[in-house]
């Protein structure tokens, strides 16, 4: 990975998605390219009832925040031994970002904790970026100190397109991780052993990987995958994202949105 898109937004998860870039922009040799958005598609909507005269200041306004907020961080960027630069855009923050994320090999956002109260909240954007584009997700959780690119890489497998896209996505990674574990979570409550297409494809590429077939014992899967997290003391995880279409994993449930809202460790996902 040689060029990473920083999502630049003043909230609490800032300093962590920051970190976590830096983090693997070193690990890498990688160019971090920072991307601010200034979300000014809700004033036009504002105009339509009348709000017009006040939208141009009002952009103003937002814009001199912003580039208050970009001084500060160019101060921080300044201390890090990275190559960076800068754009600022207007409009909606998936669509500003994604486009920007045309030529990146990962997107840095954040996995917010809980849901969006206050204004510092972090954005909920990581599921759309993640459906919305080809550019793999790296999802920070807001209290994370960093992101341990050398450390262990676990990753949940079930041999789906998405999970095969997040892998061979993944592959720059792990080629730099101390150890990679791949959990298959068992279907039913019965010993089946995985495909072994997931290790032999990182062999190929000189990555070393143990291969576990977690048992389900009736659980969810994410409530496994939890358990496998822990257990085998991942400091980052690769998977990939909605398998079904979101709509169903909103209506029913699924494994995608139980992770997102409950893991504590960084996700590189992708669809």
């Amino acid at each position: 990975m040689k060029s990473i898109l920083l999502h630049i937004h003043d909230d609490v998860g800032a300093d962590s998605r920051l970190q976590a870039a830096c983090d693997l922009a070193r690990a890498c040799n990688a160019h971090v390219h920072c991307v601010q958005v200034t979300p000014l598609p809700d004033l036009v909507a504002a105009d339509v009832y009348g709000g017009a005269g006040y939208a141009p200041s009002i952009a103003a306004e937002l814009h001199e925040i912003d580039e208050a907020y970009r001084t500060k961080m160019e101060a921080r960027l300044g201390q890090e031994d990275i190559a960076w630069d800068w754009r600022q855009i207007d409009g909606d923050s998936v669509a500003g970002l994604l486009s920007a994320a045309r030529l990146s090999d990962a997107i840095v956002a954040t996995l917010p904790e809980g849901g969006r109260v206050h204004l510092s909240d972090p954005l909920p954007i990581v599921a759309d970026l993640a459906l919305g584009g080809r550019t793999p997700v790296l999802a920070v959780p807001q209290a994370c100190k960093g992101f341990a690119v050398t450390g262990t890489a676990l990753i949940a497998w079930d041999g789906s397109p998405e999970s095969c896209a997040a892998l061979r996505a993944a592959v720059p990674l792990l080629q730099r991780a101390q150890a990679v574990e791949i959990v298959s979570v068992e279907e039913a409550d019965k010993a089946e052993f995985p495909s072994t297409a997931a290790p032999e494809y990182l062999a190929r590429h000189g990555i070393k990987a143990q291969l576990h077939s977690w048992p389900r014992k009736g659980r969810a899967v994410d409530v496994a995958l939890q358990e496998a997290i822990g257990t085998l003391a991942a400091d980052w995880v690769v998977m990939g994202a909605f398998g079904h279409s979101r709509w169903r994993e909103l209506v029913f449930g699924g494994v995608t949105r139980a992770m997102l809202r409950d893991t504590r460790v960084p996700l590189l996902l992708a669809h």
